[in-house]
């Protein structure tokens, strides 16, 4: 996996380009978006008019002012090149989004009737109207379904081959433009202006068009302007003491000095972590419509959690046969299998294979003289074979349908215990007598309890989110580890719950599709919406995931959570960095006027024209060596906030206390090896 994306990085036509975008950023309205990297343009300036000054007049330490200036300008497009190859790799997704955003005809309904049709061009379609879309027509603008069933083929958006069904109604009534019908037709009402659809505002993300600065980056960045400032004023009154003490200080020299002391690091390289992050959410079919919501995934205090779908696969499966006395666990597994034989659903299928794979069953559908199918009105289903009558169903319909005969008392408690248990009991008779009670289960999926455990250690609260009963939920929960559930869930319930996390000074995450989401969706910090939702969930989301897969809400907050980590840690890197240069050019500077600063010049660099120069190029070359880990971001273990601060501190404060000395020196050897100075 890793060389896969080392090769992706490293590509060739991403370089190419993202070499010439590195110096189309050196204009200036560009650069002044980054405070700290603007500062190192206007100082390669001043060295660049210096050298060439020097150069007319013959001035002394030209070969070091012209080396000084070019590696200056290496800094600013080092840091230029980081940013234009992150942007660059959303751009190459968008490209590829930008070529299913087409021009298309659309069928446009005339007053809504599917009998009048005009061939309208899609740019022409506003909010209100109506199209008709059939089999092999492409949607021509996101909309909501109003009439109709369809397959539709959404590879171009989610990238999954296999169609799927929208319809209207319900939560999977929403369409984006750019997909494909592949059977059937829908009668769509458009949603979206023209260049405010869906897939236009995902290419503007995607390729960092419109990424909006976070919060923490806006602070961040506010930090490393002051901390600029700060050793700017420090500089400039360098110079007057120099002429104190009877020596003079080259112009050049103190706008290396600047440079090196202010944190380019983290500043060549902090948009190339947000773009970056947002590339990561990318890369896993999630769109964030904000940088915020990235950055708030990885604050998140709770997370909330569909029951169905994410924690278990929502298909109830067949556990258990239960027999009543005198009855065998045998006949109650054939009578129960026989009853499902016409069943198709997955719990029919469930209880035929259980009875198989328990007791070798083997049934024959074409064996049946007649099928029950399940009805609100019965609430039970079965099937017949000659005279015999095979049935299963709710409790208290199976009651009503058969006999328990002396075995009631014992058919309550088997019922009871299942239902406490979070199963569902599903009653089963014989020719009007019941045989025993099928335990069904929503399957807890593998693995999500230790995921549990992992948000656990990062400090996150779980609470799955059910429309069970609360008996029911509390069995499931504690199954599936969870922190805390809701049950009997309503919309109403969801926000309540929310808001009052919030009014705790947590933030809070949550999933959903459906329009009855939309409320808790917009009132969450990190909203998720389902892809294949409705239209209003998708509004109210501030990320929507394109394979509608509600488990990912766990891997958006690892994202976050890396992202968040990745800045801290370059952070940490940058301003530990500094530690070294003061050695490297503040002895250099002064060692004529106080020689007793020959002291401090640990690393044993063989001059100061050397020592200057070698602080320049290490302070270039370290922004373009941390490129890959600022796009590929630091690994992400999952920990107390503690933990993860001891890690950075060790690994990166540590780290960039020694390696600018290593590197220094290195660099010192080399370029006196060959003469440069």
């Amino acid at each position: 996996m890793k060389k896969t994306e080392n090769s992706r990085l490293l590509d060739g036509a991403l370089v190419r380009t993202a070499s010439i975008e590195a110096f189309r950023k050196l204009d200036p309205r560009i650069m002044i978006r980054n405070p700290v990297m603007f500062m190192v343009e206007a100082g390669a300036v001043m060295a660049t008019v210096i050298s060439i000054h020097t150069g007319m007049t013959g001035g002394p330490d030209l070969s070091a002012l012209i080396q000084i200036t070019v590696w200056l300008w290496f800094t600013v497009l080092f840091a230029n090149f980081a940013e234009a190859v992150a942007e660059g790799r959303g751009k190459a997704r968008a490209d590829s989004l930008r070529s299913t955003n087409k021009e298309t005809q659309a069928k446009k309904l005339r007053n809504g009737e599917k009998t009048a049709v005009e061939m309208v061009a899609s740019s022409r379609l506003s909010p209100g109207d109506f199209v008709l879309v059939e089999a092999g027509d492409v949607i021509p603008v996101d909309g909501e379904i109003v009439e109709g069933i369809a397959s539709v083929d959404e590879s171009a958006i989610t990238g999954e081959s296999a169609p799927v069904i929208r319809e209207s109604g319900g939560d999977r009534s929403a369409v984006t433009g750019g997909t494909r019908i592949v059977s059937d037709w829908l009668k769509v009402r458009v949603t979206a202006k023209p260049g405010e659809s869906f897939l236009d505002r995902m290419i503007a993300m995607v390729e960092g068009a419109q990424r909006q600065k976070t919060p923490n980056e806006i602070a961040l960045n506010i930090l490393l302007v002051g901390m600029s400032i700060i050793f700017l004023i420090v500089v400039v009154t360098l110079e007057p003491f120099a002429l104190f003490s009877g020596t003079s200080i080259p112009m050049a020299f103190l706008i290396a000095l600047l440079v090196t002391l202010i944190p380019t690091t983290i500043g060549g390289l902090l948009s190339a972590i947000g773009i970056a992050g947002m590339d990561r959410l990318v890369k896993a079919n999630v769109i964030a419509k904000s940088g915020r919501a990235v950055e708030a995934s990885g604050d998140v205090d709770t997370l909330l959690l569909d029951k169905t779908g994410t924690i278990t696969f929502g298909n109830r499966m067949a556990d258990e046969f239960v027999p009543l006395k005198g009855v065998t666990d045998r006949e109650v597994a054939e009578a129960a299998a026989i009853a499902s034989l016409a069943d198709d659903t997955p719990e029919g299928k469930s209880i035929v294979e259980l009875a198989g794979k328990l007791f070798d069953f083997r049934g024959d559908k074409s064996k049946l003289s007649k099928a029950i199918a399940f009805s609100a009105e019965t609430r039970m289903s079965g099937a017949d074979i000659g005279e015999d009558e095979y049935r299963k169903g709710a409790g208290d319909a199976m009651r009503a349908y058969a006999e328990a005969g002396p075995q009631v008392a014992e058919l309550g408690r088997i019922v009871d215990g299942i239902a406490k248990s979070g199963g569902t009991p599903l009653v089963v008779a014989k020719n009007h007598k019941i045989m025993g009670v099928i335990h069904l289960k929503d399957i807890i999926k593998p693995g999500i309890r230790e995921r549990f455990a992992e948000l656990r250690a990062m400090g996150i609260r779980t609470v799955m989110i059910t429309g069970d009963n609360p008996l029911t939920a509390a069995a499931i929960a504690a199954e599936a580890g969870v922190d805390d559930f809701l049950a009997e869930a309503t919309p109403e319930k969801k926000l309540e719950l929310i808001r009052q996390e919030q009014e705790g000074g947590r933030l809070v995450a949550m999933c959903g599709d459906g329009s009855n989401d939309a409320p808790a969706l917009a009132q969450a910090d990190v909203g998720v919406a389902m892809n294949d939702g409705t239209q209003a969930a998708r509004e109210a989301g501030n990320l929507v995931d394109l394979d509608s897969d509600p488990t990912k809400l766990i891997e958006i907050v690892q994202v976050g959570k890396q992202l968040l980590i990745s800045r801290g840690a370059l952070t940490t890197f940058s301003i530990a960095n500094d530690v070294a240069k003061y050695f490297a050019i503040l002895p250099a500077l002064f060692i004529a006027a106080y020689p007793q600063l020959g002291a401090l010049n640990i690393m044993g660099l063989a001059s100061p024209q050397s020592a200057i120069l070698s602080a320049v190029i290490f302070n270039a070359l370290i922004i373009i060596a941390l490129i890959p880990l600022a796009l590929r971001g630091v690994r992400f273990t999952p920990g107390s906030a503690a933990a993860l601060l001891r890690r950075n501190l060790l690994i990166y404060g540590l780290g960039g206390l020694i390696v600018p000395f290593v590197g220094i020196k290195v660099i010192d050897l080399l370029i006196n090896a060959v003469g440069l100075v």
